[in-house]
């Protein structure tokens, strides 16, 4: 009996402090820094600005503009990880051969599984590129219309065709739609490691 009292207790102690996480923090004097930030694109309802690790609590545009970066960056790679991560689910491959020993694309499981499969060299390419991409490709080099724009005067697609509220529209949707992708990864990836099948 006294085993499941002190269970019990123990239960409870974990519920009551995961609880204390979700409790409102004291209000500080950065709350009128952090108000700087509520008109700034992807402060949506029903949040508007949101920051719990208060990153930007000192008011600083300078950082906030660098973590908004970051975050589109990590929003795009994601949106492109996704696609590519049901893409080979369906089971899309390249022809051929990933190296000259004859391993073929097909061969290569889909998930954390290719990381092991995938040749060294093959391995060592596709970071040279994601390298190659970081240094001299994906960054704003001409100081682009808005933070995260890598157009750097040579890809428009017709974005300058749009007025303003059109362009603000479309940017809120990559902020919003590269969050959900961030999420949606992480959650692929957790339901690869607990063997959740993907497909039916």
């Amino acid at each position: 009996l006294s085993y499941i009292i002190t269970m019990k207790t123990a239960v409870f102690a974990t519920l009551l402090a995961a609880a204390s996480a979700f409790a409102p923090a004291s209000q500080k004097a950065s709350t009128s820094a952090l108000k700087a930030f509520e008109g700034e694109l992807g402060a949506q309802v029903p949040l508007g600005f949101w920051d719990p690790l208060g990153l930007v609590a000192d008011g600083s545009q300078e950082k906030f503009d660098r973590l908004r970066y970051v975050e589109l960056k990590h929003g795009r790679i994601s949106m492109l990880a996704i696609a590519g991560y049901l893409t080979a689910e369906g089971g899309a491959r390249l022809p051929g051969d990933i190296d000259f020993a004859g391993t073929s694309f097909e061969s290569i499981p889909n998930g954390f599984a290719a990381l092991g499969a995938i040749p060294g060299a093959g391995l060592a390419q596709i970071i040279g590129f994601i390298g190659f991409l970081e240094i001299a490709v994906m960054k704003d080099i001409t100081g682009g219309e808005f933070v995260g724009d890598f157009r750097n005067g040579a890809i428009d697609f017709g974005w300058d065709t749009f007025d303003e509220e059109t362009k603000l529209k479309k940017r809120a949707l990559e902020i919003n739609q590269g969050r959900a992708a961030q999420m949606g990864l992480l959650a692929l990836m957790v339901h690869e490691q607990l063997g959740v099948p993907l497909t039916p």
